[in-house]
């Protein structure tokens, strides 16, 4: 357990990150979607030799190039954050996080970094098909690059593939395909650049709805919605089936999460899975737990036992069953889980020390405990828990967890309609007569950044207090440092990142306004 521990550290640190991850994801889901949509419009003008989609693409790719630009720099910070202010949690996985990243940085940056100059600047220089291919290669490196950071993010959320070097006190990779083919990991990947597409969908409709509303280029905004929304369906209906898939696996990998999503303090069978509700402001029980209990719901009955466990019956535990324990249903109390994380962190404190005062024998057999199955099923699995003080700290935020997972799914549902109406109003050639449409085209752009970010809500607070799922919780992560030099740097970020925002939203809306250069040049 950590004693007299600057919690302010772990707050201001927790911030910094959260703020560098919040505004990086403002311009990456762009880049992911808007890249796709750029190859296939591409790919339209090689096969069809129409000047128009030339055109067309051309100036997608301009905004897609202020985009990428100014994403690139918060994502650069992102990674070097690592080292200033979690350097414990560098040290006890680096091994195993590092290899991912590093792989993202020779392989998949290489890749979009060579390739986007001759997209940007082979128009006329290159052959058709090899700049094509340029521009179809972009767009893969750009997925490519994601696969690698959700790969080292999937890993914290399911640590597997790994083993515990207690000399180092540091875990290493083991089995790298366990690692990169983990379910969490495949459906994490997924999930995240679907959610990529459907925004880059929704960006493309939205602006090309604000052309048809001005009555300004109607060839361009007709053939980019066209595109866009068949492509955003597609994607929005993977996203639906993948998160479906996210919600299973954090049944059983993230119970804890998992309950919170749904406000779910009291375990049972046959439980519904609620689609609107409200929170009642919380109440602390007589555990000095604050409880959120949800009202006003609309719940489809017994769908939350099909979802954890593939059974209409099936107990779903809540979170004073997780933390309480139950011991009916065979699940252990935080507080037992402490005690033993507690004896891990005490035995590999006494390894050292025999290795220090030269105790051969002692130390041998203290470092052979670390290697026993029995050993890491019943009291390693527990390490990170020995951080912690509280039973209660295992619990996250409940009521940011539940309504962001709710806006989330609901707007996703939204999208959905949304696109396929598009799609019919398209075809049909009705859309000059649907202005309402078209505005609510050009404000679900925003909505669909709200949905994104909600979705990294649920997925990273929703896991809190763990940096590593039960083996390194935050407390014990960051860098001993002093507090007031992370409040300066959240302070100069968050002045930096909002001027970089404030700049591409008007380099953006300012070339909107230009529109396409005539002829394509």
């Amino acid at each position: 357990m950590l004693e007299n521990f600057d919690m302010s550290l772990v707050d201001w640190s927790r911030g910094q990150f959260a703020l560098t991850a919040i505004y990086h994801w403002i311009f990456v889901p762009l880049t992911l979607g808007l890249s796709f949509i750029l190859a296939i419009m591409e790919t339209f003008y090689v096969r069809t030799g129409k000047e128009e989609w030339k055109r067309i693409t051309k100036f997608w790719m301009t905004l897609f190039g202020i985009n990428f630009a100014i994403g690139v720099a918060t994502g650069i910070i992102l990674e070097f954050e690592f080292g200033t202010n979690w350097s414990n949690y560098s040290w006890f996985v680096g091994d195993i996080f590092g290899a991912p990243l590093a792989i993202e940085g020779i392989m998949a940056f290489f890749l979009e970094s060579t390739f986007i100059a001759v997209m940007f600047f082979g128009w006329n220089k290159v052959s058709r098909k090899f700049h094509l291919v340029s521009t179809w290669l972009v767009a893969f490196g750009a997925n490519l690059s994601a696969l690698w950071i959700l790969v080292a993010n999937a890993w914290m959320q399911y640590p597997v593939g790994m083993q515990f070097n207690p000399d180092l006190a540091r875990n290493e990779m083991m089995n790298f395909w366990e690692v990169f083919l983990s379910p969490v990991a495949v459906n994490k990947f997924i999930h995240t650049i679907t959610s990529g597409f459907v925004l880059g969908s929704l960006f493309v409709v939205g602006v090309s709805s604000w052309f048809i509303l001005k009555r300004r280029e109607l060839l361009l905004a007709k053939k980019s919605i066209l595109v866009a929304s068949l492509f955003g369906l597609i994607s929005v209906l993977m996203l639906i089936y993948s998160g479906d898939g996210s919600a299973r696996l954090i049944a059983r990998t993230q119970p804890v999460k998992f309950a919170a999503l749904e406000g779910l303090y009291d375990g049972r069978e046959g439980t519904g899975l609620i689609v609107l509700g409200v929170l009642t402001p919380g109440e602390e029980d007589t555990s000095g737990r604050k409880v959120h209990r949800v009202s006003l719901k609309l719940e489809i009955p017994n769908l939350l036992s099909y979802m954890a466990a593939g059974s209409w019956n099936a107990f779903v535990p809540g979170i004073n069953d997780l933390v309480d324990g139950n011991s009916e249903k065979g699940i252990i109390a935080a507080r037992e889980k402490i005690e033993r994380g507690g004896y891990a962190r005490e035995t590999l404190a006494e390894m050292k020390d025999a290795k220090d005062k030269g105790d051969t024998t002692a130390y041998k057999q203290l470092k052979e405990k670390f290697y026993d199955p029995s050993f890491k099923e019943d009291y390693f699995k527990y390490f990170g828990y020995g951080f912690l003080n509280d039973p209660n700290s295992l619990i996250p935020n409940v009521p940011l967890t539940f309504y962001s997972f709710h806006l989330m799914v609901g707007l996703g549902f939204y999208f959905m309609l949304l696109l396929a109406v598009f799609i019919v109003l398209v075809w049909y050639d009705k859309l000059e007569n649907t202005r309402i449409l078209l505005w609510l085209a050009v404000f679900t752009i925003p909505l669909a950044y709200l949905a994104s970010e909600a979705g990294w809500i649920v997925a990273e607070l929703g896991r809190q207090p763990w940096v590593v799922q039960d083996l390194l919780p935050t407390v014990a992560a960051v860098s001993h440092i002093n507090a007031s030099s992370v409040q300066v740097t959240f302070l100069l970020f968050a002045c930096i990142f909002t001027g970089l925002l404030i700049a591409e939203i008007s380099i953006m809306l300012k070339q909107i306004k230009i529109g396409p250069k005539e002829g394509g040049k």
